[in-house]
């Protein structure tokens, strides 16, 4: 009986082990996003993603309305690409809140936007990705901006 126990409570600490290196895993896919984003490095930011698939942002406009955009990762892309290179952009992430189970996992990622050292905005980023084989593939991204309400 003694056995039994001891087997089970070591079955779950490996689990937790695995899901620990797992939410390190899905960490470090979303930190490499950003290293490829700051490089303009659309080879890698291709690498990265599962097809063509759709980003959204939610914002208010001037009226005061909510707004949903969306654009392609193919869009995000280009529009990355053609930033010019005399202009500095950053996104820094403030937070991470990662959520594994099995192949998917969620990346909620509070961040603010510079543009040219200046503040631009802030808001959160929620990644949808997908395991596959050792590697983690972002399905989906959404994310929020507001220049009100930050604590830049």
């Amino acid at each position: 009986m003694k056995q039994l126990v001891l087997m089970f409570i070591l079955s779950i600490g490996l689990n937790v082990n695995a899901q620990k290196s797992e939410t390190e895993n899905v960490k470090a896919k979303i930190i490499e996003f950003f290293d490829a984003f700051h490089k303009q490095d659309t080879t890698a930011l291709k690498s990265m993603a599962k097809g063509d698939i759709k980003l959204q942002t939610i914002s208010v406009n001037k009226e005061g309305k909510t707004v949903l955009q969306e654009s392609s990762y193919k869009e995000f892309i280009t529009s990355i690409a053609s930033i010019p290179k005399d202009q500095t952009f950053e996104e820094k992430l403030l937070d991470f809140n990662i959520q594994v189970d099995g192949s998917m996992a969620n990346a909620w990622t509070p961040y603010e936007f510079w543009f040219n050292g200046s503040f631009s905005h802030c808001g959160v980023n929620s990644f949808q990705l997908i395991k596959e084989g050792d590697d983690w593939k972002i399905i989906y991204l959404v994310d929020t901006r507001r220049r009100k309400g930050c604590d830049n």
